[in-house]
């Protein structure tokens, strides 16, 4: 009897360790972006930008328009790049489901069921590989996509199609529970203020202009109405953008770590938005969203589930301030009294001012005020023919 005993305790070992061995885990991360007026109301706008992502990427038709126009899609939110990564020393086969009740699924890759709403994306039967060497798709688009694959987890195939992850991106209705707000004779504070009911956490301040930067970082906001004042002071503290966005990097993927990604994740995603996050003029606001509060704003299901699921989502809030409405009013004003012959150089100015994918929503801001008809029309011109050229810096710029 002994020895059975015995027996069964060392198979009992043995299954253990061979449990433990055969882990089987799957991490998250993405960026929910928002754009802000002064007065912390966050704006609807068209957060498309042309030849973005791979050509093999799924997704819903959409326009990159600038006006009212039939087919365009505008949001309070953009769901940006988030990517579902595999780790497990054995195949599997899985069913991932991804609702998104207050939005919709725009971008997908590999297929999935649901793209006609994007409210329910299912990928049913993916395959989690373990030690296959799967050659995968290649475009001469797509900056914010291929970092993402430098991280050691497994290949996934769905039919035919292989990826380091799933990936899919979306647009939302629902607000998010950050308020940035601008205050001072000389829009010299912004005041960030909690405005959910879960704490927010590992803020960066980013302040870029003129290939100068600096960023303020404080721990977090951490019950409801909390706020913080932070005083901008343009051009003092600045350091060269380079030396800026290595720094910053660095401080970025100590907090995504800390909230539980392996360090190749969080390298990644930081690698992902360096040239947008770090690189783009303007302020913006840099924070990490409570788990709680991705999980009920985009409920994700694994079956079977997976030992440790692990969700990192960073909220982005770009701050439009009265200076740069001022400006681009006065633009549009100059724009609508020109003559024909003048406006080539009218447009080359507002080139000049920068007027990236948040300008969209500054004019849509601009516009809700201001209903005439004639107006309008002639600062969707303006604008439309500024973007023609294919300007890149962001309205943000102060």
């Amino acid at each position: 009897m002994k020895k059975i005993a015995f027996l069964a305790v060392v198979i009992g070992l043995h299954c253990a360790a061979s449990a433990a061995q055969d882990r089987f885990v799957a991490h998250e991360w993405g960026t929910f972006t928002s754009v802000q007026g002064a007065d912390g109301i966050q704006i609807e706008w068209n957060p498309f930008v042309p030849l973005e992502l791979p050509k093999f990427v799924y997704g819903q038709p959409h326009r990159r328009t600038f006006g009212l126009t039939k087919g365009e899609i505008i949001a309070r939110q953009r769901m940006e790049t988030p990517v579902i990564y595999f780790y497990s020393p054995t195949p599997r086969t899985v069913d991932v489901t991804v609702n998104f009740p207050e939005g919709r699924v725009t971008e997908w890759y590999p297929q999935a069921e649901g793209g006609k709403t994007g409210r329910t994306m299912k990928w049913t039967n993916l395959q989690v590989l373990a030690g296959a060497q799967i050659s995968l798709p290649q475009d001469d688009r797509g900056s914010h996509y291929y970092a993402a694959r430098e991280v050691p987890a497994n290949l996934v195939q769905a039919g035919k199609e292989a990826e380091k992850f799933i990936f899919y991106r979306g647009v939302g209705s629902f607000t998010a529970p950050l308020r940035a707000m601008v205050s001072g004779a000389n829009e010299e504070t912004l005041s960030l203020q909690n405005a959910g009911t879960e704490p927010l956490k590992h803020f960066h301040v980013v302040q870029i202009r003129n290939g100068s930067a600096k960023y303020e970082y404080f721990n977090g906001l951490l019950a409801h109405g909390e706020t913080r004042h932070i005083e901008l002071k343009p051009g003092t503290g600045t350091i060269p953008l380079s030396e800026f966005q290595d720094k910053i990097g660095k401080a970025m993927q100590i907090a995504l770590e800390k909230e539980g990604l392996y360090s190749s994740e969080a390298t990644a995603m930081v690698n992902t938005w360096r040239d947008s996050w770090f690189g783009e003029d303007g302020v913006r606001v840099l924070y990490v969203l409570p788990r709680t509060w991705t999980d009920r704003t985009l409920p994700l299901t694994i079956q079977p589930a997976p030992d440790e699921i692990k969700r990192v989502m960073v909220g982005r809030a770009e701050v439009i301030f009265p200076s740069q409405e001022w400006k681009l009013l006065k633009q549009i004003v100059r724009y609508s009294e020109a003559a024909p012959e003048e406006r080539p150089a009218i447009i080359s100015e507002m080139k000049a001012i920068g007027m990236g994918r948040f300008a969209d929503a500054a004019l849509r801001r601009l516009l809700g005020t201001t209903p005439s008809k004639d107006f309008n029309a002639n600062a969707w011109a303006l604008f439309d023919a500024a973007n023609a050229a294919g300007n890149t810096k962001s309205l943000a710029a102060r």
